[in-house]
């Protein structure tokens, strides 16, 4: 039998993946889980219909949204990772024996259950006695913190469904507030090149730059996500990523990456035209 999976990645454009068979389908309260093997992708995890992890590429994002802020404040200790069921940035986290603390606030247990029993290859950290996981909506877990952090990362699914609140000025608001006085915030940034991303994007970067001094985009080349083309957002009271990058000390550190490196660093902030573009348009 011939099976493939089909995203959506626009009204007019879709992207399969063939797949072996199929691991694991669950109705959460909140979404439909599936989990599969696929011909050239390895294991992939899909939420309501829309693919989330891939075994084959997810190290990029992963690496991209965790060692950009990581090389960029060494003394970073308290990180608060927001969404991030499969595991993968607490993973990447843990590599570092600086940071003493990460708190993971993912609204649906359900994803984590099943990223433990079959997406090892992100999750395997995820007991690791630094981290303590919430069950909660990361809009409601952060309006309660003060000066509790020095990262937040916001690993969150596009801004519809249960990830709609993510993207809203009033969490970027109760971020600012959360994260110390010389504090960061990447958050997955969606993509230019199809209109509703793009209009995403823009509504968001609008919102972050009314809180932070410093708001900037960074760019990677991801397969499987919607153009292959995707953005970071990267806001700090304090820290320029590309002045402040502590490159002798993230090399001494002697972490095997399979994407970052620091030469890479200092070039994702040189994003093209058709991105400067749209920041300029940003707004709300």
């Amino acid at each position: 039998m011939d099976i493939w999976y089909t995203k959506n990645q626009t009204e007019h454009v879709r992207f399969s993946i063939r797949i072996e068979k199929q691991l694991a389908s669950v109705q959460s309260e909140f979404q439909r889980i599936d989990i599969f093997d696929s011909v050239e992708f390895g294991r992939i995890m899909t939420l309501d219909g829309l693919l989330i992890v891939t075994e084959k590429d997810e190290y990029i994002y992963h690496e991209m949204i965790t060692h950009i802020p990581m090389a960029t404040n060494p003394n970073i200790k308290r990180v608060l990772v927001i969404g991030a069921g499969d595991g993968g940035t607490v993973r990447e986290l843990c590599r570092y024996p600086t940071i003493e603390h990460i708190d993971m606030v993912e609204i649906d247990e359900m994803v984590v259950q099943l990223s433990k029993e079959y997406l090892l290859f992100t999750a395997y950290c995820l007991e690791d006695s630094r981290v303590h996981i919430y069950y909660q909506d990361g809009l409601r877990f952060v309006r309660k913190k003060e000066n509790a952090y020095d990262l937040i990362l916001v690993d969150s699914t596009d801004p519809f469904g249960v990830g709609e609140g993510l993207f809203t000025k009033e969490f970027y608001g109760n971020c600012y507030k959360a994260l110390s006085a010389d504090g960061i915030l990447v958050n997955q940034h969606e993509s230019t090149f199809y209109t509703a991303y793009s209009n995403a994007m823009k509504r968001a970067h609008s919102r972050i730059k009314s809180f932070f001094p410093i708001a900037l985009v960074y760019q990677t080349h991801i397969p499987t996500y919607p153009s292959g083309h995707w953005l970071f957002g990267f806001a700090s009271k304090q820290y320029d990523p590309r002045q402040d990058l502590q490159a002798d000390w993230w090399n001494s550190l002697r972490l095997k990456t399979r994407y970052y490196n620091t030469i890479l660093h200092q070039g994702c902030f040189a994003i093209p035209n058709n991105v400067r573009d749209a920041l300029r348009e940003a707004k709300e």
